[in-house]
């Protein structure tokens, strides 16, 4: 409801911009306006340099995924279809209007836009700000063009009518969403999604000089600029860009997207990806270690348990120096507990099935945390090999499905049911 209290705001945003639709803020004054700094004080220097980030359009594709997940968690349609929707096809008008069709490559494309990674704003040497389809955004908006089209048809033909008079939907604005669904551009290179097209051409970074110059590396960018060198020509992320997809889907989700624009999802790309990222990022934002912790908890176990500690201690210990006395990361604070709940005990929702798929279970013995869905208030816990769900009597809502492993079973106000969860033993 923040969000949707503020839609009128985006819209006016995305007006004054050029665009269609809603284009929500990168930094939200409470009033719905964008509060983004124009300049970036760096400590090491002294200097104020630009910053740019207010181009990170893609809060609005976030704005958007948020919207979803809590339909597909409460089941709440009535406030889907009374301001979810109108949001989620107000944001989708915003990508149709940035996007642009190439017809050389019969894909569209996105300029000027920001990836999650803020030590890359713009090209080296150009003074135009953002760079060309950063992949996370452009697989975000497949998915978006995709999704807000099925959003229209859960709805009812009077609601259908309704909305689209209200917001003036045209037949020929459908058919572009779909077709952006199918033909948005991704940038590959090396067997690995790029983080934008043109990142292969950047220069490597000397990472072993650096770790050995500075005592702490992760805010690479403010280290370069003080040394007179512009972060943007280097291959070095602050944080998770590209790896956000598999922060965000899982591969039932994620495959689909590229099947459907006709790019190659081969079991090996996401390790591939994540891997060649993991040796550039310097993890300059703590939220970082919360993405790398999620995508690395399926195939480095050890990794990610090593980084999710890390995430835990970041405001505890004061880990970037200086900045817990500013404030708590509250971000971060909520992804250590998104990890546990969402990778580690795999709370997952498919089909209308809260399913569980634990991993790390060694590190999970004794875990419990209670948890709502579709209303109803769960506990989950975890003893050994078994992980146990009660619906608990107080506060039940409507019988709920869920399932470990391929079995399911519904439970009724006061009913629990224990799972059995083989464990594998975790890398020596």
């Amino acid at each position: 409801m923040y969000r949707y209290r503020r839609l009128a705001e985006a819209q006016a945003s995305a007006a004054e911009a050029g665009y269609r639709g809603a284009m929500y803020p990168w930094q939200s004054g409470s009033d719905g306006t964008e509060e983004t700094q124009l300049v970036h004080l760096n400590p090491l220097s002294g200097l104020w340099d630009p910053d740019l980030s207010r181009h990170q359009r893609h809060v609005s594709a976030a704005i958007f995924y948020n919207v979803w997940r809590y339909y597909q968690a409460t089941d709440d349609f009535e406030f889907l279809a009374d301001q979810g929707a109108e949001m989620m096809l107000e944001i989708t008008r915003f990508w149709a209007s940035i996007a642009e069709y190439n017809p050389e490559r019969d894909r569209y494309e996105i300029h000027g836009v920001m990836g999650p990674d803020e030590f890359h704003e713009r090209y080296p040497g150009s003074d135009e700000a953002g760079l060309h389809n950063n992949a996370y955004t452009n697989v975000m908006v497949s998915w978006i063009a995709a999704k807000a089209i099925e959003v229209l048809e859960l709805m009812s033909t009077s609601r259908q009518t309704a909305l689209r008079a209200a917001l003036r939907v045209t037949n020929e604005e459908l058919q572009r969403w779909s077709e952006m669904s199918r033909k948005m551009f991704v940038p590959f290179h090396d067997g690995v999604i790029s983080q934008f097209e043109g990142y292969e051409k950047l220069d490597e970074v000397d990472w072993d000089h650096y770790r050995a110059a500075y005592p702490n590396i992760q805010r690479m960018d403010r280290i370069l600029r003080a040394e007179g060198h512009d972060p943007n020509r280097f291959k070095v992320s602050k944080q998770a860009d590209a790896v956000m997809l598999f922060f965000l889907f899982d591969d039932n989700e994620l495959r689909p997207i590229f099947d459907r624009l006709g790019y190659e999802y081969d079991r090996d790309l996401v390790r591939r990806t994540v891997d060649y990222y993991d040796e550039r990022t310097s993890h300059g934002s703590t939220l970082s270690f919360v993405a790398y912790a999620g995508v690395l908890s399926g195939f480095d176990p050890d990794s990610s348990w090593e980084r999710f500690k890390v995430a835990l201690e970041s405001d505890v210990s004061d880990l970037q120096g200086g900045t817990t006395k500013e404030g708590i990361h509250m971000g971060v604070m909520a992804g250590t507990l998104d990890l546990v709940q969402r990778y580690y005990v795999g709370a997952r929702i498919y089909d209308g099935v809260l399913m569980f798929r634990p991993r790390l279970l060694p590190h999970l013995d004794g875990v419990s945390f209670s948890m709502r869905y579709r209303g109803t208030p769960l506990r989950v816990q975890i003893s050994g090999e078994t992980l146990s769900v009660l619906a608990e009597v107080e506060g039940f809502r409507v019988p709920v499905r869920v399932g470990v492993n391929g079995e399911t079973v519904q439970l009724e106000a006061g009913q629990s049911h224990e799972f059995q969860v083989p464990t594998t033993p975790l890398p020596a």
